[in-house]
Formats: C-alpha cells, sequence, structure tokens
C-alpha cells in the first residue's frame, strides 16, 4: 500500500447516488491541487451520470483494479473488499443520531470522522472491533459550503426561506406541508427556493411545479451549497441538510422532527408553519446560541479545509501501514451480494 514519495498517488471514488458528487468534488479539487489523480467509478442503477469532460471515470471493475489506487472514497455504505487502496469512509451526511450510521459492516479501513458528535461514537467502535481506524477531519462537502456564494434572486420581494424535505416517503413534510407553502407562497411577504433529494417522488415534485410562481422556484442543482448560503430561514424535517444550514448559524422550522433539540424549532402542524416562520423571523437571535453549539459538536471545522485533513489522514496512515488492524470479518453473504452487483467473480 505504501507509495514512493515524489510519485502522483492514484485515488478513486467509488460512488451509488447523485448526492456523491457534491461530498466528493471539493476532494477532488484538493486532489487535483496536490498534483495528484482521482477516478469516478460509478455503480448501480441509482447513479445517474452527471460527470464532467475533465472528470476521469472507470467503467469496469478490470479497470479499477489495473488503476490500482492508494484509497478508495466512500460516501456510502459498503465497497468490495476485491477493490484496491485503503477503503475510506466519507460518509453521507452530517447525519449522526440514527443507529445505521454507526452500523460497522466490516469494508472500511479508516472512517473519516466530522466533530465530537461522531468521533466519540466511532472512537468507542473502533475499540471494539479493532479492525478499522477513526480520524476526525470534518466534511468534504463542507469546503465548498463554506466557499460558496449565494445566488442573487432579484424576483425576491422579501426574506428568503430555503424548504428542503427528506424524500423517505414515512418522514417527508412536502405532502403534509403542500398545502400551508401554496397558501404561503401567494403572499408577497416570503420568497421560497426549493430544492428537492434527487430521490424525490416525481409525482410529488411535479405537484410542486404546478404552484410555482413569483414567489416560488424550485431549483434543480448538484450543489445546495449556493442555496444555503441565499436563504434567511430554512424549512425540513428529518433531512440531513440541517446540520449543514446549522453550521451558517441559521434557523431551521422543522415538521414531525423525529429527534428535536433545541437546535431547531419543532412543529407538529402545518397550521403551525406562518406564524413559526414570523416568530423565527422576527427574533433569530432567540435559537442562535443553540445552533452554534449543536454546530460546535457537529462539525467543528469553519476553515474549508476538511478535504486536505482527509488527504492528511490517509497519507499518515499509508505511511503506517494498516499491519496494527485486525483482519476484517470475512462476511461472506454480504461480500458476494457485491459481486453480484458488479457482476464480478474472479478471486
Amino acid at each position: 500500500m505504501n507509495r514512493l514519495k515524489g510519485k502522483q498517488k492514484n485515488y478513486l471514488f467509488y460512488v451509488e447516488h447523485d448526492y456523491s458528487y457534491e461530498i466528493l468534488r471539493p476532494l477532488q479539487k484538493e486532489i487535483k491541487k496536490q498534483g495528484d489523480r482521482v477516478c469516478w467509478f460509478l455503480v448501480g442503477k441509482q447513479i445517474n451520470n452527471h460527470l464532467s469532460e475533465t472528470e476521469l471515470e472507470l467503467k469496469t471493475v478490470k479497470e479499477v483494479i489495473d488503476y490500482n489506487p492508494q484509497a478508495c472514497f466512500v460516501p456510502g455504505n459498503t465497497i468490495p473488499n476485491f477493490i484496491p487502496g485503503l477503503k475510506v469512509q466519507v460518509f453521507h451526511s452530517l447525519e449522526w443520531k440514527k443507529k445505521t450510521t454507526f452500523r460497522i459492516r466490516d469494508c472500511f479501513d479508516l472512517y473519516c470522522t466530522h466533530g465530537p458528535s461522531t468521533t466519540n461514537k466511532f472512537n468507542i467502535l473502533k475499540q471494539k472491533h479493532q479492525h478499522f481506524d477513526v480520524i476526525e477531519t470534518g466534511w468534504p462537502k463542507t469546503d465548498a459550503l463554506f466557499e460558496a456564494t449565494p445566488i442573487n434572486f432579484p424576483e425576491a420581494r422579501g426574506p428568503i426561506i430555503l424548504y428542503a424535505p427528506t424524500f423517505s416517503p414515512k418522514l417527508t413534510s412536502a405532502v403534509e406541508l403542500y398545502g400551508a407553502i401554496k397558501k404561503l407562497s401567494a403572499k408577497q411577504s416570503w420568497f421560497w427556493i426549493i430544492k428537492f433529494h434527487p430521490k424525490m417522488d416525481p409525482k410529488l415534485v411535479d405537484q410542486y411545479r404546478e404552484i410555482e410562481g413569483k414567489n416560488l422556484k424550485i431549483i434543480e442543482t448538484d450543489s445546495i451549497a449556493p442555496l444555503l448560503k441565499s436563504a434567511e430561514l430554512m424549512v425540513s424535517d428529518t433531512s440531513s441538510v440541517i446540520g449543514e444550514f446549522a453550521l451558517l448559524k441559521k434557523p431551521t422550522i422543522t415538521l414531525n422532527n423525529l429527534m428535536p433539540d433545541d437546535y431547531v424549532i419543532n412543529i407538529s402542524k402545518h397550521t403551525e408553519l406562518e406564524s413559526t416562520i414570523n416568530d423565527v423571523l422576527a427574533d433569530k437571535a432567540a435559537i442562535y446560541k443553540e445552533v452554534v453549539a449543536y454546530a460546535k459538536q457537529l462539525h467543528p471545522y469553519y476553515d474549508g479545509q476538511s478535504s486536505r485533513r482527509v488527504l492528511q489522514a490517509v497519507t499518515n496512515m499509508s505511511e503506517k501501514n494498516i499491519n496494527h488492524l485486525k483482519a476484517k470479518p470475512k462476511n461472506i453473504f454480504r461480500h458476494i451480494k457485491m459481486r453480484m452487483k458488479l457482476n464480478y467473480w474472479r478471486f
């Protein structure tokens, strides 16, 4: 795994979902800045090819193996053990409350955590399993967040509100809030920008398209960062983007958040939305202290250098080798499923 100093390093992005682009492109930028090379490997039917002409893609497992990456970065749950290189988990969100975030699937050598809320728990798991390392680096996606420029909406006549619901049919607020948002967007006091998750039910998206107008705009983009910078207030539910908005020290109103805390204003009925928005916009300082405290535990890095720290963590681990780690459990069934997905049977 060790490479000679001064040689160009090969890195791989192993991706299965469209949200990976926004997470990994800041890391790609830093890799290129350091004079190294990175290729993308798009896996499965849920990922759409949004690569630019300047981004390199490997299309077969054989190409990946021949490429022989020093490290593979994964904003997902698994990666096959026959893919070469250090397996690095960079996570698909800042989420830390769900139990699945901390499920060890015996695939990774290194977990690059975001802040105390994830690092502390993964360090406990590290001591238990002893077949991976944990280094707190911050999240690469936030590099773009802090660098992003707000979008100018000249048609906005009042405060800009971002609506960013989760896609899960059981958890999304998009159904219940449709009528309220339709009604409120008919008023000129607020300007709504809506960013749907790529997995959102297309029928729901079409329903919201019908109410687009001078005070409501649906934005289709791979990058939510400029929208987060543009908005004064966000409305959501259980979406992990709440954490990203908190890093900007801005308030969020949630509908039926599963685990509400002091850093959000949670409502239980759509009829409460208008009055709650009025209250928050009138006194954003009321929740500021709680939002800042939450952000400090979630992701205490505001320097836009998380990608650099991730690469340094990989370099440090590669140089000291990983022989100090215990062998991973074979987990034969899981790896057979991954081989089936990639239709790769060479051993």
